[in-house]
């Protein structure tokens, strides 16, 4: 089967889960990881033949499609600010909202130089890896539950040539933080159990659900504990940011104004919605 074919098949077999725009971006990502050949390459070749290993590389992928598996678990990457992240299902897929936080994070302290900073739910590392990489002679920690996540972090931050201290721990039982830091950053769980039935079977069936869900009863548990953590471990006028959930800016920028926070900044995503929150210490 030559590249055109492979193509049309592709687009007939997923045209009733996803949009034709969708499938073509999955299969020139798929091109380009199995074949390093892009749009244009293939615009060129539209008749190059696959040896049957690749073939079988591009059917399996085709099926693990039709069940909704991610593209990005498929190929193993993905790219955040501009960085190469190698991914799996231990981690949360990088997500263009949180690469607004952390450019948000950036555009503001870029100027300055060895910032302490910590970074509260790493996941693959994209937020500790990439301030790293963007601020100058910062030293940056990065805290996760999870073990398998920070074996991920770990090999990110080895990718991208940064040195990120990581270590293992539960936030919601650590008591207090044995340093002061300049900046906290924090992507926590925020999307309640009731908010599941609007999510995609993509995220659903295969990303981590600890990484994602809490409970509708207490849904800023992360945030209290957290702000709880920052308000005694940031420096004076040191900054907290976090990701947030649309619907909970309101309460949570009264929360974190109970806590002594001053300056309580709530910023919008691209897409309108309430996403991003800054906070000082007073």
């Amino acid at each position: 089967m030559n590249l055109i074919n492979l193509k049309k098949n592709f687009l007939s077999e997923l045209k009733e889960i996803y949009p034709a725009g969708e499938i073509e971006s999955f299969f020139y990502l798929l091109t380009s990881h199995y074949l390093n050949k892009g749009r244009l390459d293939i615009a060129l070749q539209p008749e190059f033949t696959m040896q049957q290993s690749i073939k079988t590389h591009f059917k399996r992928a085709l099926n693990q499609l039709k069940k909704e598996y991610p593209i990005q678990y498929i190929i193993g990457s993905t790219n955040f600010m501009g960085l190469p992240f190698q991914i799996n299902e231990n981690v949360l897929i990088p997500r263009p909202e949180t690469e607004e936080l952390v450019s948000w994070v950036i555009s503001l302290h870029q100027h300055k130089k060895a910032l302490a900073v910590l970074d509260i739910g790493t996941g693959s590392g994209c937020i500790s890896i990439s301030l790293a990489k963007n601020l100058e002679d910062a030293g940056v920690e990065a805290i996760d539950l999870s073990e398998k996540a920070l074996l991920v972090a770990k090999k990110n931050a080895l990718l991208n040539e940064v040195d990120i201290s990581f270590r293992q721990g539960d936030i919601l039982g650590i008591k207090q933080l044995d340093k002061t830091y300049d900046l906290i950053i924090s992507n926590p769980p925020y999307v309640r159990e009731s908010e599941k039935l609007s999510m995609h079977n993509n995220v659903l069936k295969y990303e981590p659900g600890m990484a994602l869900f809490v409970n509708d009863d207490d849904p800023l548990v992360f945030y209290k504990h957290i702000g709880r953590l920052a308000h005694y471990a940031l420096k004076n006028k040191g900054e907290l940011f976090f990701e947030i959930n649309q619907y909970l800016a309101v309460p949570l920028k009264e929360l974190l104004r109970s806590y002594g926070f001053v300056n309580i900044e709530v910023k919008k995503d691209l897409y309108g919605a309430d996403r991003m929150i800054r906070a000082v210490k007073n």
